[in-house]
């Protein structure tokens, strides 16, 4: 399973970013190789929806989890829509988040919110 979290930096001592559309980059780590590398979030820059050009990156590069803090609505759907599961952040550094998903100890990603693209 391929794993991905946005980050602030390229190295998994790193603090996961609050935001999920406008992180720097995203984590992405194979559970089966147990191999991580760091992809640019070109949504970061977009005038609006970057939620959603993130999210539709993301399912082009085959994840199949999410770790994050919160999300959008329609990013959220556009996740949903292709089978993604999404799991809320502890306040830990990207490895310690990826053991604890594999430890089973992190909750489905219940901070949902409506966006800030209507006029917000």
């Amino acid at each position: 399973m391929i794993i991905a979290v946005p980050v602030e930096e390229k190295n998994l001592g790193s603090a996961i970013c609050i935001s999920f559309g406008r992180a720097p980059y995203y984590c992405l780590y194979d559970t089966e190789t147990q191999q991580s590398r760091f992809i640019v979030n070109s949504a970061a820059d977009s005038p609006g929806g970057a939620g959603i050009q993130a999210a539709q990156n993301l399912v082009d590069e085959n994840i199949s989890t999410l770790i994050t803090f919160r999300l959008g609505e329609n990013a959220a759907k556009v996740l949903d829509a292709s089978e993604i599961s999404m799991h809320k952040a502890l306040n830990a550094s990207i490895a310690d988040n990826i053991t604890a998903l594999l430890e089973g100890k992190l909750n489905p990603l219940d901070a949902i919110h409506a966006g800030f693209h209507h006029g917000h």
